[in-house]
């Protein structure tokens, strides 16, 4: 069943909006070179903490499997779900997702980034660059009237445009006062299919692009996914809100976190 949120409600989605937004900028900027996982992870613990908010990642999945950290840190091939850990160290070339959802007031928002780390080459970049173009432009389709196919095919077919692989086995989805609600939202299908899109419904968007073929790895950690060959994947994330006119950002930040991608070849 599909949670229509009241206005109150929407109120609080804002707020855990705004602390993802900031805690995420303030982490992105970290990401360099020497940095580890762990520790970016210790700061989005820290930052939460500093908001009044909890992250809704550390111990995500029950006695059986519990996500021991505060946030996903996918480092190159790794496509979500990463395990952050000391011994894990950022290098110049590296792309790192940060995958952040926080609990504010009982509610959640939900966002990701991938930032690349120094120099990438030309390929690498354009992963990058156009997963994020699949995010807004699935954000664009996120309108009263339209269906969950609708975002679904519009963030696929930048990937078949660009010539990139998307990944089928894992999908964006509801969010609210549980971090995974109804409606599943793929990242690719037909057009006009699946639940309609109606005001108050809050969705977190999340394309997830690879350079290489469409088959992932699933570790027996019981979290990390892995692209099969080897090759790097993006992860861009939104959480937003179905109105009667454009859909709302939830996870906007104020200010637009920029890292300058430096190309080893001539980007273009």
């Amino acid at each position: 069943m599909i949670k229509i949120k009241t206005e109150e409600e929407i109120v609080a989605m804002r707020r855990a909006g705004r602390v993802t937004a900031d805690v995420l900028q303030v982490v992105c900027a970290a990401v360099i070179a020497g940095i580890s996982t762990g520790e970016l992870d210790k700061m989005v613990g820290e930052e939460l903490r500093l908001r009044g908010a909890r992250s809704a990642c550390l111990g995500y999945g029950g006695s059986k499997c519990p996500f021991p950290a505060n946030a996903c840190i996918s480092v190159n091939d790794e496509v979500v779900h990463g395990i952050p850990s000391d011994g894990r160290t950022v290098c110049d070339g590296d792309i790192v997702s940060i995958d952040l959802v926080a609990i504010v007031d009982g509610f959640m928002g939900d966002s990701t980034i991938t930032v690349a780390v120094g120099e990438v080459d030309d390929e690498v970049a354009k992963l990058l660059k156009v997963t994020e173009e699949a995010l807004h432009a699935g954000i664009a389709a996120a309108r009263s009237g339209n269906r969950i196919g609708d975002i679904s095919a519009a963030i696929e077919k930048k990937a078949v445009d660009a010539g990139l692989g998307v990944v089928r086995e894992l999908v964006g989805h509801g969010i609210g006062r549980e971090m995974h609600e109804e409606p599943p939202i793929p990242n690719w299908g037909p057009e006009k299919s699946g639940p309609l899109l109606v005001p108050g419904m809050t969705l977190a968007i999340e394309p997830m692009f690879m350079l290489g073929r469409e088959e992932l790895i699933f570790c027996d950690d019981g979290w990390t996914v892995l692209t099969a060959d080897g090759r790097p994947a993006a992860h861009f994330e939104h959480t937003i809100l179905v109105t009667k006119n454009d859909p709302e950002v939830l996870t906007a930040p104020e200010k637009c976190f920029r890292r300058q991608v430096t190309c080893v070849k001539d980007c273009g």
